[in-house]
């Protein structure tokens, strides 16, 4: 099923069991922020991005480097090098996915993105070192920005793909039968919103952090965050000004965040999350957070 009904998306969605598959990845990999700069062409659509004086390569670099240090005390953490070239690279997970067994290449709007697509030393770990079969979306014309577009509940197979410049219908068909999901619920970010990952977190399968004011249609988020009562967190405007919703869970009891989202995140909230058995692990990221994204964005996840 891959549907804008939400009624009908949401009442397939409780019929669901949590026996898809893993909840959580086996393995995540980043790409380090080398070259770190504002991307001209990623700033028309992304609100989110400060201006070229704020960025702070070596910074990011210092950050960047913490941040893989803290992911790998949880799981094997593998880090590429970085280009130049390609500034926005630091955020892979729009790029490169996983499902077991394969990986995915997305299509990206921009094409200092586009060019991110080509990396041999990543299709090469993936399709050499892992064994993995590739579906390469990039040669099409469909903007669909993976991870970034598309959230996943890979414990029941559901996919949450929120439509943008980033990502348009035909994209997230295409995402939907690369990945294998059940079922997708597609539905319209808010103006000026570039990323569903910014505004909704699916943690492990069993809670969900939304940001309403990114939805174009609030009832969408409110339908979402049902599915995963009592354990449903609707954020505040700082929340997800902070990047509060730009989270993940990489095993089942800790869900990462940046530190200045763990620092907005309120007690009630953080309350929410260790009744669903969560601790909240906060990594400083604030130069990272310059170019438009935060820590969930630098993370792709290996299946």
């Amino acid at each position: 099923m891959i549907t804008r009904d939400l009624t009908a998306f949401i009442a397939h969605a409780r019929t669901l069991d949590t026996d898809f598959g893993a909840a959580t990845a086996r393995a995540a990999f980043l790409v380090a922020p080398d070259g770190f700069r504002l991307a001209e062409q990623s700033a028309q659509d992304n609100a989110y991005m400060a201006e070229a004086t704020a960025f702070d390569a070596a910074r990011a670099s210092a950050q960047h480097r913490d941040l893989q240090r803290a992911l790998s005390a949880v799981l094997p953490t593998v880090c590429f090098a970085g280009n130049p070239d390609t500034p926005d690279a630091v955020f892979p997970n729009n790029v490169f996915g996983t499902a077991p067994g394969r990986y995915v290449v997305g299509r990206m709007r921009h094409e200092v993105r586009q060019r991110e697509a080509g990396r041999a030393d990543i299709r090469g770990f993936f399709r050499d070192v892992l064994g993995y079969a590739e579906v390469d979306l990039d040669a099409q014309p469909h903007a669909c920005e993976l991870t970034g577009a598309l959230v996943i509940d890979h414990a029941r197979g559901l996919g949450y793909c929120g439509l943008s410049e980033r990502c348009d219908e035909a994209g997230a068909r295409l995402m939907h039968a690369a990945f294998g999901l059940r079922a997708t619920l597609l539905f319209d970010l808010a103006p000026g919103e570039y990323h569903t990952n910014v505004v909704l977190a699916v943690l492990a399968g069993r809670a969900a952090m939304v940001c309403p004011k990114g939805f174009a249609e609030p009832a969408v988020a409110q339908a979402i965050a049902d599915v995963y009562a009592p354990h449903a967190l609707v954020c505040s405007e700082a929340e997800h000004a902070a990047f509060v919703g730009n989270c993940i869970a990489l095993s089942s009891d800790t869900v990462w965040m940046s530190a200045n989202a763990a620092a907005a995140l309120t007690p009630a909230h953080r309350g929410v999350l260790a009744a669903a058995g969560f601790r909240v692990e906060g990594v400083a990221l604030d130069a990272i957070e310059a170019a438009g994204g935060s820590l969930r964005c630098c993370i792709g996840e290996i299946f």
